[in-house]
């Protein structure tokens, strides 16, 4: 049973994850293609599609030690993709109403996969 709440699990995370790469895509073909918004843009499309290929390896892992070391990944990669996010808010580079929902959804793609490496990690 504990298998396949795990499967489940992650079958919608790999939904969100490639979800959230979409929508990050797509806010970033509509940017500007000059200056800052064009490398940041750039900076947050590398940063918010390895979420979503990295979390999607971890789930082919084969074994304890490979999905966390793919986690350690996704997080590290999740929350630069929040920090690129909270740039483009902070420099007024992109509309709030666009920026706050995706900085919403990594806000809460990046608490669930740190618990999930919290819960991993291994104990010296």
């Amino acid at each position: 049973m504990k298998q396949q709440n795990n499967d489940a699990f992650n079958t919608e995370m790999r939904n969100r994850t490639k979800k959230f790469a979409i929508s990050i895509i797509l806010f970033y073909k509509n940017l500007p293609k000059a200056g800052a918004t064009y490398i940041l843009g750039k900076q947050l499309l590398r940063s918010a599609t390895s979420v979503a290929a990295n979390y999607r390896a971890a789930c082919r892992g084969r074994s304890r030690a490979e999905f966390y070391s793919k986690m350690c990944i996704v997080t590290e990669e999740a929350d630069e993709t929040q920090f690129w996010l909270e740039l483009f808010e902070e420099t007024l580079l992109a509309p709030e109403k666009i920026i706050q929902p995706l900085h919403k959804e990594i806000t809460e793609i990046l608490a669930i996969v740190t618990t999930i490496k919290y819960k991993l990690r291994p104990r010296e």
